[in-house]
């Protein structure tokens, strides 16, 4: 929560902080309960009823460039701009979402299969928000860190796990987005890499990826994206094992959904 200094009760920008945060993680258990039953209409689990669609490579722009921008903004408007620490993590968030909204859009094929609109702007709002939380607290409302934070255990534990869950989900994509030789070709079993233990590798990786990055801002921001990563993409990885398996009777027995021999 934000330090608070005695000053006078009222919607206060602190007061509003923790309270977005703390409706952050109660909304981050909704999500993953309803996802457990609903899987979001989707990728391969796109269905009608969902109102308009817009072709998959549109949405996903949608969905992930106000990521990167919010947290540009806030980086160019806040008190620390020229923190070593907060330039750091801030480029390392940037980083991530210019591939997320540029480079995995284009990478990824099947770009022209519908996305509903509702679903794009759902996550491009939710993006909004997270990008707040956490730029809000590095730039201006969380402690101030030294450049002695750089070698703090907890920085150098979660750099190492935020850089490798990065290249996991990376990888990952390119060997899906190999997999699928012409622009709209149908799904496949992948193979190689992670791919012979879990289903969802890619997702795999971006959970490893921000539980380093809750662990290197040491925040409660940045830990209610963790959670929020949990709880949105377990629930999607288990849905696509079912699809995997009651699509292709021959799929490996042995992968589990996203946890090697356990889940």
């Amino acid at each position: 929560m934000v330090p608070r200094t005695g000053a006078p009760a009222g919607m206060t920008e602190p007061r509003f902080y923790d309270l977005l945060l703390l409706s952050w993680f109660a909304l981050a258990a909704i999500t993953a309960f309803s996802l457990l039953f609903i899987a979001a209409p989707y990728g391969r689990h796109v269905r009608s009823g969902w109102g308009p669609t817009i072709p998959s490579t549109v949405g996903w722009i949608v969905m992930e460039a106000p990521s990167a921008v919010v947290m540009a903004l806030l980086w160019a408007a806040g008190p620390r701009r020229a923190d070593t620490v907060a330039v750091v993590l801030a480029s390392a968030w940037i980083g991530h979402y210019v591939y997320r909204s540029l480079v995995f859009p284009l990478l990824r094929r099947g770009g022209s299969r519908p996305m509903p609109v509702a679903i794009a702007l759902m996550a491009g709002v939710f993006n909004v928000g997270n990008a707040y939380l956490n730029g809000r607290w590095i730039f201006a409302l969380g402690p101030a860190r030294n450049v002695e934070w750089l070698t703090d255990p907890r920085f150098c534990i979660g750099a190492l796990l935020f850089a490798a869950g990065f290249a996991t989900h990376v990888r990952a994509d390119r060997l899906l987005a190999r997999l699928r030789g012409t622009v709209d070709a149908d799904y496949k079993i992948p193979r190689g890499f992670l791919f012979e233990l879990v289903s969802c590798p890619n997702y795999l990786g971006e959970i490893v990826e921000w539980t380093g990055w809750a662990l290197a801002t040491w925040s409660l921001a940045g830990l209610s994206f963790a959670v929020w990563t949990l709880a949105n993409l377990l629930p999607r990885a288990l849905a696509n094992h079912r699809w995997y398996r009651d699509r292709f009777p021959d799929y490996p027995p042995v992968r589990r959904a996203i946890v090697p021999w356990i889940l």
